[in-house]
C-alpha cells in the first residue's frame, strides 16, 4: 500500500482540519512536538507544531503529514496527490474546495479520458489532481 506523506511549513493542522471537512477524511492522529519523549525535546518555539498526523478516508486511503522544521522546508514539486471520484458533481465540488484559496493549474472539465479532470495547488501549497474517470478508464 502506498500512502503519501506531506511536509507542511507549519500548516499541517490547518490543512488536515480543512481536508477532513472538504474531503470527508477522519483525523486519526495529530501528535505535537511537545508530546515527544523527554530525551527528544522539541526545538524552542516548535512545541505546538505537528510531528506526525494521520488521516483516513472511507475508501481506505491514508494521508500522513507533519510540519517540517524550517531548515527542511523545500518547495513542493515533482508530484501531485491524485484524487479519483466516480461522481462528476462530487469530483467538481471537491476540486473547487481544494482550489479555494489556492491556484488552479488546469480547470476542472471534461477530457477524452475523464468525465472531469482538474489540477490545482491548494492554499497550503500542495498540488492536487482530481479525476472522475470516463467509463472504461
Amino acid at each position: 500500500m502506498l500512502n503519501p506523506y506531506v511536509f507542511y511549513e507549519d500548516k499541517c493542522e490547518a490543512a488536515f482540519t480543512y481536508y477532513a471537512r472538504v474531503l470527508g477524511g477522519k483525523i486519526d492522529a495529530m501528535l505535537r512536538a511537545s508530546e515527544a519523549p523527554p530525551d527528544m525535546p522539541a526545538a524552542p518555539g516548535r512545541e505546538k507544531t505537528v510531528m506526525h498526523a494521520r488521516m483516513s478516508f472511507p475508501d481506505g486511503s491514508i494521508l500522513m503529514a507533519s510540519d517540517a522544521p524550517p531548515e527542511h522546508v523545500q518547495k513542493v514539486q515533482g508530484f501531485s496527490i491524485s484524487l479519483t471520484i466516480t461522481d462528476p458533481a462530487e469530483a467538481a465540488r471537491k476540486f473547487n474546495a481544494l482550489a479555494d484559496g489556492g491556484t488552479v493549474t488546469m480547470p476542472f472539465s471534461k477530457t477524452f479520458w475523464a468525465k472531469g479532470f482538474g489540477m490545482c495547488v491548494d492554499q497550503f501549497g500542495i498540488p492536487w489532481m482530481v479525476n472522475c474517470p470516463a467509463e472504461g478508464m
